[in-house]
């Protein structure tokens, strides 16, 4: 059959996954009443309840006697190490841009991966619909982006659609017909370019396996375009790591192929269709699977480097254990090294006491995503403040620098402003209105910088500000960065917390616990108004006596505790603080340090 392997590239909430429903829908995919979820590409619980795409996700539709392989990728830059390796897997992309956005920061990062690779995008302008939209300007902004990231003059000489994903329907002009994709579907028939993969068929098979998954049944699967050659059920392979070692040989027990939403078992396997092998034991991503005659691998595509890491250890807090199933150490570090066997933008390193690993990865939001995996799966652990990774070229400190590009309204652009180039550092690119009262602010600001910023400057814009960020580069260490400047309140008692005692406190700053919540010895229960931290006893109750009169007791009124989620609890505590992550609670907690680790502290600071 003929065959077109495309990628979808899209900024977070674009409509991406929203699009490729309707095109299942109108390829035939799904059977007539057949019950499907919306969104059905996010399969996993995270991406269904954020709305991102977390996992590259792959699916296969036919149209007018072409398959056409279709792979989700994600549209968060931490995620980044997906995209890098499944676009070497696609000949062709579908870059999707919100009419009323344009081009946004994950569009950039993805995009400028693709051109690098030679792809042609078609460029699809989506949610045209919108009361805001401005897909004439949506459009020359992709050609200015193109043009900046260097794109030759075949991939500046874009075809383009017009669309609404949530209606489905996509046109080549603004005022088309408005009825369904087809528009779409044939212009990838035409624009993409078949495998060129497919005139191999002939030579030894080869492979390069892409994404790494588990099946309960078959057990270790890899996925990846077959480069050459074909391959039968119970034939031999070998596979080869990037440098040409060979890790082991293995029968194929079984090859699976995308038809629609679900993998299917299939017989042969040809150059330029996208398949799933089963059968290894030991091979991984960006390994070779080949012929045993083949001795050279496959060149894999380089991933960037991590940018942060984080400290995973057990928890050892007098209320561990009462939650999850998994609290020794060794648990925790076969998951973490499963992690990044089948994620390669994760690196795991053992500390020299074995009972904590460093976790280093591409954000924030990466690493957050991986704690609260840990955490469903019935894991407690303590989690340190994230820390940049810094790199020694010719005798300087260079720090990861981000590309921020900020919407906000103008009454606080000042605010903004002063922050990411005072306070954070940063350095101001461009400004410029961005229409309907609102101005857009591009800054490189160091990746310490905006560790913990979100919370501020959502408090700062009144939550009408967008923020999005994207690795940009290494530049040269920008000194220190204060940081929190608000000092905690710690319990200085083990119990179960008063009401009255809470609301005695409240004057001395903001509660991150309610009445009737465990406490103990060292646990941070607020925030102080004050630059230092004070210990408090949030278990005194009132002092009780045979004297009554009226209004003296007074009433009880709490105002409501600010419940930190995950992400803003690791962003917000200081380098001598842990959050405690259970099935159940998050929580705070000083943690006890060592001389030599305060020294390392006092140092890195």
């Amino acid at each position: 059959m003929d065959i077109r392997n495309i990628a979808i590239i899209a900024h977070v909430d674009h409509g991406k996954t929203t699009l490729v429903d309707q095109l299942l829908r109108q390829s035939g995919a799904f059977r007539e009443g057949q019950a499907v979820a919306e969104r059905v590409m996010d399969s996993n619980d995270i991406e269904r309840e954020r709305g991102i795409t977390i996992l590259a996700k792959a699916t296969s539709v036919e149209w007018k006697g072409v398959r056409i392989n279709i792979v989700d990728t994600p549209g968060h830059a931490d995620f980044g190490g997906e995209v890098e390796r499944i676009l070497s897997m696609v000949d062709g992309v579908v870059l999707l841009v919100d009419a009323a956005e344009g081009p946004m920061p994950q569009t950039k990062f993805v995009t400028s991966k693709a051109l690098a690779l030679g792809l042609r995008p078609i460029v699809v302008v989506n949610k045209v619909d919108r009361p805001d939209a401005e897909p004439d300007r949506a459009l020359n902004d992709v050609f200015d982006l193109f043009a900046n990231l260097g794109a030759n003059d075949e991939q500046l000489d874009f075809p383009h659609l017009f669309a609404s994903g949530r209606s489905g329907w996509a046109d080549l002009a603004l005022d088309g017909p408005r009825k369904d994709l087809s528009a779409l579907f044939d212009l990838v028939v035409a624009h993409v370019k078949p495998p060129a993969q497919a005139a191999r068929a002939d030579e030894p098979f080869r492979m390069l396996a892409t994404t790494l998954s588990a099946d309960p049944f078959i057990g270790r699967i890899l996925t990846g375009r077959v480069e050459s050659g074909r391959l039968r059920v119970g034939e031999t392979l070998k596979a080869l790591s990037r440098t040409g070692d060979r890790i082991e040989q293995f029968r194929v027990s079984k090859i699976l192929a995308w038809r629609g939403l679900a993998q299917a078992p299939i017989e042969l396997a040809e150059a330029g269709d996208i398949v799933t092998i089963a059968g290894m034991s030991k091979a991984t991503v960006a390994d070779t699977l080949c012929a045993p005659e083949i001795e050279a691998a496959l060149p894999a595509q380089p991933i960037d480097p991590p940018t942060i890491s984080v400290t995973f250890g057990i928890n050892d807090s007098p209320l561990a254990g009462r939650d999850g199933s998994k609290v020794q150490s060794r648990v925790i570090r076969e998951r973490l090294m499963r992690e990044a066997e089948s994620n390669v933008a994760i690196r795991v390193e053992d500390t020299p006491g074995g009972e904590a690993f460093i976790v280093s990865g591409r954000g924030e939001l990466q690493m957050g995503v991986l704690i609260e995996n840990m955490r469903r799966e019935g894991f407690e652990l303590s989690i340190s403040r994230p820390r940049v990774i810094l790199r020694e070229e010719g005798g300087e400190t260079l720090e990861p620098v981000e590309e921020v590009i900020i919407d906000v309204d103008d009454e606080f652009t000042g605010a903004v402003i002063d922050k990411i180039t005072g306070v954070r550092r940063g350095d101001l690119v461009e400004m410029k209105p961005a229409g309907a009262g609102k101005t857009r602010i591009i800054a490189h600001v160091p990746s310490r910088g905006l560790i913990g910023y979100h919370g501020e400057f959502l408090t700062d814009t009144r939550g009408t500000g967008v923020l999005n960020r994207i690795f940009h580069g290494w530049a040269p260490w920008k000194g220190p960065i204060q940081g929190r400047r608000q000092g905690v309140l710690v319990s200085m008692e083990k119990g179960v917390s008063v009401a009255y005692a809470l609301w005695n406190l409240e004057e001395r700053g903001r509660m991150f616990i309610g009445p009737q919540e465990e406490v103990y010895e060292g646990m941070i229960i607020g925030e102080h108004s004050r630059d230092n931290d004070l210990e408090v006893n949030p278990l005194k109750g009132k002092k009780l006596t045979n004297i009554r009169a009226a209004g003296s007791d007074e009433a009880v009124r709490l105002t409501p505790a600010v419940k930190l989620s995950l992400e803003a609890a690791i962003s917000y505590i200081e380098d001598d603080e842990l959050v405690e992550v259970t099935p159940k609670v998050i929580r705070l907690r000083k943690r006890h340090l060592d001389p030599h680790e305060r020294k390392r502290m006092a140092k890195s600071a």
